[in-house]
């Protein structure tokens, strides 16, 4: 028998505490964003400073090789912070499935079946057309912003940037895959399909419910950043309650930070200058 109140307990919880982590990271990256980037300047107790780093043969550094530094003196880098964003959100996932696990929810109602658009090619093809799409308009209004100098989530993406090959090989293949994944079966598939499942809710209503929790986890990108991230998740919740599948909302996101992270910042392409 399916226990879905404590699903929704279990699914509360992860929530709780997701939104406590991104309180932590939106402190983190208001302290390193503001003022001057100049090596050696300060803003409150966090210090930014441009380092020489040790690159491997073969390797060679992004041009975002920065780093934060604390009041403790010891350098936060790329890979420190991959390994905090990587563990913390492995942790919740870890948690979220034992409590699908444990409370016998059906993974088909959080959007995981034998039909082809759940677990096929046609997902896989939407996932990705539809990640290539919203994408392409992210990278349009990201470009507008940063014209301005507003770009909302120019400050997150500097920190997180790799500085190595290496770097860019662990983010692009364990770091956001694990975002994408955890996030979308917290945000789509448990909060709309689970809910909405369980409870007779309508999925319109929990697609709009989850998608203002979306973006209040992602208050690091500051007030416009959470704007944005909102719409977002507002067009995976969307594509979610449509098309009913995990997969393609969890292509969706990874396309989308990715696209996010290779042009911005590895690239450093910037469409309006």
């Amino acid at each position: 028998m399916t226990r879905w109140a404590a699903f929704a307990g279990v699914t509360l919880a992860v929530l709780s505490l997701l939104l406590i982590v991104a309180r932590g990271s939106q402190a983190m990256v208001t302290a390193a964003g503001g003022g001057e980037r100049s090596p050696g300047s300060k803003d409150g107790d966090v210090q930014l400073d441009t380092v020489e780093t040790d690159v491997r043969p073969g390797e060679e550094p992004s041009p975002t090789a920065s780093t934060v530094e604390g009041e403790d003196g010891r350098l936060r880098s790329p890979p420190e912070l991959f390994a905090n964003v990587a563990v913390s959100q492995a942790l919740l996932a870890g948690l979220l499935v034992a409590g699908v696990l444990l409370t016998g929810v059906p993974w088909s109602a959080l959007g995981v079946s034998a039909d082809p658009i759940s677990t096929g090619l046609p997902g896989v093809a939407v996932g990705i057309g539809l990640g290539v799409a919203i994408a392409l308009a992210n990278a349009v209004a990201a470009g507008l912003a940063d014209a301005f100098e507003t770009d909302p989530s120019r400050d997150l993406r500097e920190l997180l940037a790799p500085e190595t090959r290496r770097g860019w090989l662990v983010l692009l293949s364990v770091v956001l895959p694990l975002v994408a994944g955890f996030e979308e079966l917290l945000f789509r598939a448990a909060l709309i399909g689970g809910f909405a499942a369980g409870f007779g809710l309508s999925p319109w209503l929990l697609a709009v419910l989850s998608s203002v929790a979306f973006a209040a986890g992602h208050g690091a990108q500051g007030g416009p950043g959470v704007v944005v991230t909102g719409l977002l998740g507002l067009a995976l919740a969307v594509a979610f309650v449509l098309t009913g599948s995990l997969l393609v909302v969890v292509l969706a996101h990874y396309v989308v930070n990715t696209v996010e992270f290779v042009v911005g910042e590895g690239l450093g392409w910037r469409p309006f200058g």
